[in-house]
């Protein structure tokens, strides 16, 4: 069945190098550490700094999907400058127009995300991309929605004590404890057997799935992390649901343990058994800058997935050096400017 609704895309930016945006941020870190020393928030360098592809993201996105709605990008106030903000499929949304004021100002994407469902006429089927989510390949709108519906993969997946990594274990595991107030995991495997054993999934997770079976209660989930393909009646289910435990998010200024993500909208959605099964880990290329720099340039240069994920998570990289090389390569792969870009 061939798609035929809009489809509308929302990606979050920041520029981390903004002086004015800095020095709001630098402020409310000061409040934030006068009220609890201890803060157990995550406000690393890499979850803010700028390698400045966000050109590249749109070149990817006109040429390889014509058939988008509205591209939504949601932004603190900076805007690139190279952005034409009057181009017809672009919409900007700054936080205070769908956020409200009292979680103003936030520097914390997990907030900000929960509150995507409040922007102005987004379409029912939605596409949410991280902005270090680049679309390199062409693809049409029933690669992520068939039958009205999300194309997912459901994956259980323990979560583990990851040293290196002191703050999103505790979201995913925030996350599932909001779904196992509303789901049963035996009961969903009887009612739904193919939306966990799917032919086409990963054989990795086709096992985890199985090994679950085992233990009555959910550990955690995978969430592939590439274009999310989502429903906003989802997000006002959810927001019916859990109130309390979004508006603990939206408390939180910045990234906390305490947090719960938008993967709980994408797993709630395939426990409602509103997704149809697909193997959407196959589509992607990820890559955590500083590991396997050149493989990735390669892979960007050369067009070989469909989506790459430029992971910025290695503070010990050559910024500068790492920043030029991503640069060439998306040159080569998307060398003409989109009709976002101005005309200099």
């Amino acid at each position: 069945m061939k798609q035929s609704k809009q489809i509308d895309i929302v990606v979050l930016w920041v520029d981390g190098n903004d002086p004015a945006w800095l020095a709001e941020k630098a402020r409310y870190e000061a409040q934030e550490k006068e009220i609890d020393v201890s803060n157990n928030t995550d406000d690393r360098n890499q979850r803010y700094r700028d390698f400045d592809l966000m050109r590249y993201w749109f070149r990817g996105m006109e040429d390889n999907l014509d058939w988008i709605g509205t591209i939504f990008f949601v932004t603190w106030g900076h805007i690139p400058e190279w952005l034409d903000t009057s181009h017809p499929k672009l919409r900007i949304i700054r936080h205070e127009e769908i956020i409200p004021q009292e979680y103003l100002p936030v520097f914390n994407s997990n907030a900000i995300e929960i509150f995507i469902k409040n922007i102005p006429g987004l379409s029912e089927q939605f596409l949410y991309f991280n902005d270090d989510i680049f679309l390199m390949q062409r693809t049409s709108p029933d690669h992520f929605f068939k039958d009205d519906v999300p194309k997912d993969m459901l994956a259980f997946q323990p979560t583990v004590a990851n040293e290196s990594d002191d703050t999103m274990p505790y979201i995913v595991l925030n996350n599932a404890m909001v779904l196992a107030r509303h789901f049963r995991k035996r009961e969903g495997v009887r009612k739904n057997p193919g939306h966990y054993f799917h032919v086409g999934y990963p054989p990795l997770y086709f096992f985890y799935n199985l090994l679950e079976l085992a233990f009555p209660r959910y550990t955690a989930f995978y969430t592939v992390h590439g274009p999310s393909p989502m429903l906003k009646s989802i997000h006002e289910e959810v927001w019916e649901q859990e109130r309390d435990v979004l508006e603990r998010t939206a408390h939180h200024r910045f990234r906390s343990r305490k947090d719960i993500s938008q993967c709980l909208f994408r797993e709630w959605a395939k426990l409602s058994g509103k997704f149809v099964p697909y193997n959407s880990n196959k589509d992607l290329g990820y890559y955590n800058l500083g590991e396997h720099d050149d493989e990735l340039c390669k892979v960007i240069a050369n067009r070989r997935k469909l989506f790459v994920c430029v992971n910025d998570s290695n503070h010990e990289i050559d910024f500068e050096a790492t920043k030029a090389k991503l640069h060439s390569a998306f040159d080569v792969a998307f060398p003409t400017p989109s009709s976002f870009e101005k005309l200099i």
